[in-house]
């Protein structure tokens, strides 16, 4: 089963994700089973910014006690077997945030796409915060090209649909291009978390905010509905109505 953990935002320095890593942290256990689990941290969306990534360590080994590891690809030559060994000994893949559509024009000029896509293909729990939570959709909402210009870009399509970070803080600029363009849409507030398996939504994971169905194909108004497991609906399509 191929599974991805969209995080909508949060400092995790500042401990406002922490039920939410509370269960990636249980999930990559079990998954290790006896032995100590590991996390790779993906740190790309940062520019590979190292205290970013002490703060998960610090998080994830000092708070949860599983191993930590960084896959650095900005600031250092890319060794491809190495990096391949670290993503296979990993129980979670952790993508940070940051600027997302540098992020994935990176990925795939070093090679590291090719690690995710390979992790992704057995199995490896990822998620991700912000950049890390939208860049799997097919389309996201971001500000990486120009800050402050908040436009829709391609993602990786490896989940359909549309998405937002940061909803709570991007609420009425975002509602506005989902009801031009008579979108289906996620809006993923901060603190909170949205499970895909085999790109299908399974569960939220509680952690302060709530996961929005956005829907406004009828160019009338935004139809919002707070989505939960319970739901047989979700906005996988994407695309406004023919």
């Amino acid at each position: 089963m191929k599974r991805i953990v969209a995080i909508g935002g949060g400092e995790l320095k500042r401990g406002e994700t922490l039920p939410v890593d509370a269960y990636l942290a249980a999930e990559a256990q079990r998954s290790a089973g006896e032995r100590r689990a590991c996390a790779l941290f993906v740190p790309t969306a940062s520019h590979d910014c190292m205290p970013y990534y002490n703060t998960f360590h610090k998080v994830y080994t000092g708070r949860f006690g599983l191993k930590t590891d960084v896959a650095l690809t900005i600031s250092r030559p890319f060794d491809t077997e190495k990096m391949r060994a670290k993503f296979a000994r990993a129980d979670l893949i952790y993508v940070g945030g940051g600027n997302t559509v540098f992020m994935l024009q990176s990925w795939k000029e070093s090679g590291l796409f090719d690690c995710l896509r390979e992790a992704y293909e057995r199995g490896t729990l990822i998620a991700g915060l912000s950049a890390g939570a939208i860049c799997w959709f097919e389309e996201m909402y971001s500000d990486s090209v120009v800050e402050g210009e908040y436009a829709m870009h391609p993602g990786l399509g490896w989940i359909k649909g549309k998405i937002s970070p940061h909803y709570n803080e991007r609420m009425l600029d975002f509602d506005g291009i989902v009801l031009y363009n008579k979108y289906r849409a996620w809006g993923l507030e901060n603190g909170a978390a949205l499970e895909f398996a085999d790109g299908v939504p399974v569960k939220t994971v509680a952690g302060g905010g709530k996961v929005w169905l956005l829907d406004g194909s009828d160019g009338v108004s935004v139809h919002k509905t707070e989505w939960n497991a319970d739901q047989t609906e979700s906005p996988a399509a994407g695309h406004p109505p023919a």
